[in-house]
């Protein structure tokens, strides 16, 4: 593939750097660039300008609500909007369960949900990792039993992202188990509002009530929310985690952290001379550079094998979620050790007004520790590390 922007690309990366200019709310930015707490009003008000503008749903087909942009297109606004610092897209509903629905969903269930995706009716979460079933998601354990046109759910799911939001929850429950574990899971979509649905918040490390508990007492669920057929649930899965793996490579908001980090490097000093001219520093700087650069090349070449509005073969995806988030990781690691004293971890109101109303140290400063034990979560989320080598290798070999 040509790994250079055609002079037509180049025109298209300056229509989004202008459209960013002009339609970002500076506020919600400022948020982004201090890593402030984002409410879920910051976050629809900015899906809702995306969707004014039909860039909302980037990699959908035209005739669904897409824009039809090209592999390159889509990669430009990703890098482009993390660099003005937009917000991340919230993918549960545009970029794993639009896809889903697309590929394997029905007329009337394209028809009912896509536009609700679209123009914010629905916010979505996802309902896949239990207890007992993480990384080995197939142990699953949330039964639902046919019940003439409803299916009954009862179980538990944990580590749901903004379940707190959600209106809607897709989910992998156990119809059948019978077979391999693989077998028998399908792939239903749950209304939060249905009487047995309940959500506790679950408060992590940060302080942050980011994920949740949802519990499922006797929910009665249509029957016509099922996808695709019955117990065919883990092809779907796996399909949508081609989408959720590949975005995870976080390219975009990588190559912000890492010019933020850069500009800390020359601000800091140490031995009255800039961190950045440090020898141990510089090097460890160097080799996240290279290794970004990599990994900026190596998602353009997935993204074209895989063809505008498709699907990453499984093992390029998990390449990409191993390299993305390991690269996130350093970045969030040498900028707490830039920081020094200022990233130490504080309340969290620090993250909204700053401690006692003003920030300590640079304004930037109080978030870092936050951002560097939440990032402890990437290496695990979407699919361990681990896991994904184990996808590599059995590609490879073809076993």
């Amino acid at each position: 593939m040509d790994l250079h922007f055609s002079p037509e690309e180049m025109a298209f990366r300056e229509e989004v750097r202008a459209f960013l200019k002009d339609r970002l709310p500076t506020r919600i930015a400022e948020k982004v660039r201090t890593s402030k707490r984002l409410t879920k009003q910051d976050m629809a008000e900015w899906h809702a300008i995306l969707n004014e503008r039909g860039w909302y749903a980037n990699h959908w087909p035209k005739e669904y609500g897409g824009p039809g942009w090209s592999v390159a297109q889509a990669a430009i606004f990703d890098i482009e909007s993390a660099l003005a610092h937009a917000p991340r897209i919230v993918p549960f509903g545009v970029s794993m369960l639009g896809p889903v629905l697309i590929k394997y969903g029905s007329q009337a269930q394209k028809d009912h949900w896509l536009p609700r995706i679209l123009d914010g009716t629905d916010w979505w979460c996802q309902g896949y990792s239990e207890p007992g079933a993480g990384s080995d998601l197939a142990s699953l354990k949330t039964s639902a039993v046919r019940d003439g046109d409803h299916y009954v759910v009862n179980g538990q799911k944990t580590w749901t992202t903004l379940g707190q939001y959600a209106d809607m929850i897709f989910c992998l429950v156990r119809t059948s188990t019978e077979g391999k574990k693989q077998e028998g899971i399908s792939f239903l979509l749950i209304d939060m509002k249905t009487p047995g649905v309940e959500v506790r918040p679950i408060i992590l490390l940060d302080g942050e009530h980011e994920v949740n508990e949802v519990f499922f007492t006797d929910v009665r669920v249509p029957a016509e929310n099922l996808v695709g057929e019955e117990n065919k649930g883990w092809t779907y899965a796996k399909y949508l985690l081609t989408y959720e793996r590949a975005g995870l490579a976080g390219v975009g908001g990588s190559m912000a952290a890492f010019n933020h980090l850069k500009e800390i490097a020359q601000s800091q000093r140490k031995g009255g001379r800039p961190l950045a001219e440090d020898p141990l520093f510089a090097a460890r700087l160097a080799r996240l550079e290279i290794n970004l650069e990599n990994l900026k090349i190596t998602n353009l070449r997935v993204l074209a094998a895989s063809g505008s509005g498709g699907s990453a073969p499984l093992e390029m995806s998990a390449m990409l979620k191993i390299c993305g988030t390991e690269i996130r990781q350093e970045i969030t690691s040498l900028t707490r050790r830039a920081l020094g004293p200022y990233a130490q971890p504080f309340v969290s109101e620090a993250l909204d007004e700053g401690f006692n109303g003003a920030p300590i140290g640079p304004d930037y400063a109080a978030p870092v520790a936050v951002d560097y034990f939440n990032n402890r979560k990437l290496s695990i989320f979407g699919g361990s590390n681990e896991v994904q080598r184990e996808i590599i290798t059995k590609a490879l070999l073809e076993l």
